[in-house]
């Protein structure tokens, strides 16, 4: 029996009654279609199962870019998540996505080095992941070698590079709003690594929703980690020996919050009926644990989408030469079981 060949975009064309250039439009996310029009074309690509050659698409068009994306991150959650997502708007776009982890670079994080391993590569764009985001050296040598960047996490309107973040201030402040409105007067709080960008700005969050509601600021419930559930782990002893133990704990981020749940649980303490423990990203690992955990739903994936579609943007013909900036500040809530109003 011989095999079927491949559905071909002019099979989808004569499907939906339209050209091979809408349907080549349509493909490409462009803006020129009429909305039955690119739905009727989205049904035929559907009904006849047709899979785009990407790489072809890409040439064919010359619009095929090599989009990089770098982290030195240690939350294996966020990156998760991240990277799935970007991948995924890369596919759709046409474009080939170029994974570096500079974790493996052995002792300190040099930005010479992170140079030479990117310049090699020769990319169209890059997205860099916090903290590397905030590396203001690297932003400059990566300006000045001419590619484009866009960080994650990392705002700064003043500089030549574009940039997608989340409002980590509000959304940490609704997040401890929750927690005093279920009755939590002594709040912790885990903060992550200085280096990182959302570190002072999801503390800032919870600071100024404590203030808000005429609650002193222990610094003594305020803890250090670095994004790790070990981290959060090890902060257990620290949190449950306070001289006047939290009722609650803000974690910002899930690897924390769970490390902490882990903790907590080995000394023997009920989680939430004893301690609250809430946390930040909601990524896979806060519905994976038990009691599940109510945290902050960040856009993870919509912000990668947003910076590949910024770097698809910038490297286009049609681009005004401005870096662009964008705040996703629509804030959920994420409620579980790992929270409960204090005994």
């Amino acid at each position: 029996m011989s095999k079927r060949q491949p559905i071909t975009i002019k099979e989808v064309a004569e499907e939906a009654g339209v050209s091979q250039m809408t349907v080549s439009r349509v493909l490409n996310k462009q803006k020129l279609v009429k909305e039955s029009t690119r739905l009727r074309v989205e049904a035929a690509i559907a009904s006849l199962n047709y899979r785009p050659n990407l790489m072809a698409r890409g040439l064919a068009g010359g619009k095929s870019k090599l989009i990089g994306l770098a982290y030195y991150n240690p939350s294996p959650s966020y990156l998760s998540a991240l990277l799935v997502s970007a991948l995924k708007e890369c596919r759709d776009l046409g474009h080939h996505l170029v994974i570096e982890d500079l974790s493996d670079i052995e002792g300190v994080l040099d930005n010479s080095v992170i140079v030479k391993r990117l310049s090699s590569i020769r990319l169209d764009g890059l997205i860099l992941a916090p903290p590397l985001s905030s590396n203001l050296a690297l932003l400059k040598l990566m300006h000045d070698m001419g590619i484009p960047v866009v960080a994650l996490s990392y705002r700064d309107p003043q500089s030549n590079h574009s940039s997608v973040a989340f409002d980590d201030i509000a959304a940490a402040f609704t997040m401890t709003e929750l927690l005093i409105e279920k009755g939590h007067k002594r709040i912790g709080f885990i903060r992550g690594p200085r280096e990182h960008p959302s570190s002072p700005q999801r503390q800032s969050g919870y600071e100024n929703a404590l203030k808000a509601h005429g609650i002193p600021i222990d610094k003594g419930l305020i803890f250090e980690g670095d994004f790790t559930f070990k981290s959060g782990m090890q902060l257990a002893d620290k949190v449950l020996d306070a001289k006047e133990p939290p009722t609650a704990v803000f974690a910002s981020n899930d690897d924390m919050a769970a490390g902490l749940i882990a903790g907590t649980q080995r000394r023997g303490v009920k989680i939430p009926s004893e301690l609250s423990i809430v946390g930040f990203d909601d990524t896979a690992i806060a519905a994976a644990i038990w009691p599940r955990l109510t945290t902050v739903k960040q856009p993870i994936a919509e912000m990668a989408q947003t910076a590949v579609d910024m770097i698809s943007d910038i490297t286009s013909a049609n681009w005004n030469g401005q870096p662009a900036h964008v705040t996703i500040d629509t804030i959920q809530i994420i409620e579980r079981e790992s929270l409960t109003t204090p005994h």
